[in-house]
């Protein structure tokens, strides 16, 4: 069963013996890719949709992983169970992640990892995170047809980060490498556009977009 990169990243990225929930599993191929990499992992996959969840059934009785994968109708977090250690969501925009959070804030503080590849809004998600008892980990860029995605493991714990922290990711920062270049100056081209097409009165836009225009040239030229 073919699954793109980004969730094979993610795959890589889940400890051995854990108990996943992925959260909005549509088919349900990251789950399949988790247990069948032999790792001793369990999964819940779980979706709000009926439709996405009805194909995820047939592919997991496909490849006969009916005892180490469940599948859940749900809402959020409304789908955890106590046993599980790591929850996956992935290919959502970042503010309907932190939504998701905070409608399940009882249940989201009780998971020890979190897995989070968001669409957009990376920087609100790291700050919610870590503003709510989760430290940064772990980090990666993946490409995935022509798009670069950031993939963020956070965990219990608390460090303090910076603006430029939040806005790169602090372990993007150490990594750096290729990917990170690409990735930061699309960022920065994408912010030019923007600022020309911004009517003069958003002066105050204008100004902070500058800002992160000129952060993002000294890191790369760094």
């Amino acid at each position: 069963m073919k699954i793109n990169n980004r969730l094979k990243m993610i795959g890589d990225l889940v400890q051995a013996n854990s108990f996943c929930l992925d959260v909005g599993c549509d088919h349900a191929l990251l789950d399949i890719y988790l247990v069948k990499r032999k790792a001793n992992i369990k999964a819940i996959a779980s979706d709000i949709k009926e439709g996405p969840l009805d194909q995820a059934k047939k592919n997991i009785k496909r490849e006969h992983l009916e005892k180490e994968i469940e599948v859940r109708l749900g809402d959020g977090l409304s789908t955890y169970t106590d046993s599980v250690d790591t929850v996956i969501i992935s290919g959502m925009g970042g503010r309907n992640i932190i939504g998701i959070c905070k409608n399940n804030f009882n249940i989201f503080k009780k998971v020890d990892t979190y897995i989070i590849s968001p669409n957009n809004y990376q920087e609100d998600v790291k700050k919610f995170f870590c503003k709510n008892g989760y430290y940064i980990s772990n980090e990666e860029l993946v490409k995935d047809s022509n798009f670069i995605y950031q993939i963020i493991i956070f965990k219990k714990g608390k460090k303090k980060y910076s603006k430029k922290d939040y806005f790169f990711g602090p372990v993007l920062l150490e990594k750096k490498g290729k990917l990170f270049e690409e990735y930061y100056t699309r960022e920065m081209k994408s912010r030019e556009i923007l600022i020309a097409l911004l009517p003069k009165n958003y002066r105050l836009k204008k100004y902070f977009t500058k800002k992160e225009i000129q952060m993002i040239k000294n890191v790369l030229e760094d």
